[in-house]
């Protein structure tokens, strides 16, 4: 018997990705909106109440951590799994605690994100066995001789990279032009020892959960599956 095919929102800020993500699962399931900010991807889960949302944690406004719970408020019913170029277990970890069903890498092939959907779908944890064993509590406790040598502005700004918020938007937010926000984020990368713009990210996000008091372990929603 052919399994049914199910209804899928797509909430990602990359255009390209979620396209080709589209074609790829429309063999299968059938895509029924593509949503590429916070609020776009919960107005779309509430108007369609999928079975399954495919999240980024990089978007604009707030990042996906945020917008989990939004999403479960609106539809319980939907099933969702993070899809991130993020690979730290303490960010899988708290995704699932959030209430996520899993955990993506996006480079990952259809072959494991099709396990990851129908894991979900069997009231499973899916983690890509690619999410590294250890967390980075410690590094980040060493990391606050590093923020102290940003300026309050700088703090400011990676607050804001946290929550998705685009180099333009932050210069509009704060008054300053674009290249005095990109020279903010060359200095906070060099200050913070971080080699690009997605560690940049990734550090912010590790940070906001740092400041909210970090994750319990892993208990919720069953064992965790792997690849």
């Amino acid at each position: 018997m052919t399994a049914p095919r199910l209804r899928l929102v797509l909430g990602d800020d990359h255009h390209l990705m979620v396209e080709a993500l589209r074609a790829a699962l429309a063999r299968k399931h059938q895509v029924v909106a593509v949503a590429h900010t916070a609020d776009r991807i919960v107005e779309a889960v509430a108007a369609h109440r999928p079975d399954l949302l495919l999240l980024d944690l990089s978007l604009p406004e707030r990042n996906g951590l945020e917008v989990i719970p939004e999403v479960l408020a609106v539809s319980p019913v939907t099933r969702i799994i993070i899809v991130t170029m993020h690979l730290d277990r303490v960010l899988a970890e708290t995704s699932i605690q959030a209430g996520a069903c899993g955990f993506v890498p996006k480079d990952a092939g259809l072959a494991e994100l099709n396990r990851a959907i129908e894991a979900a779908m069997r009231g499973e944890v899916f983690m890509s066995t690619r999410v590294p064993n250890s967390t980075n509590r410690v590094s980040m406790r060493a990391a606050h001789a590093a923020l102290a040598q940003l300026t309050p502005r700088q703090h400011e700004i990676i607050r804001l990279i946290a929550d998705g918020v685009t180099s333009p938007e932050i210069a509009k937010r704060l008054g300053l032009s674009e290249s005095t926000i990109s020279f903010h984020r060359t200095n906070i990368r060099a200050r913070l020892g971080v080699d690009s713009e997605r560690g940049l990210m990734r550090y912010a996000l590790m940070l906001r959960l740092n400041e909210a008091g970090g994750i319990a372990p892993l208990t919720q929603r069953g064992r965790p599956r792997g690849s």
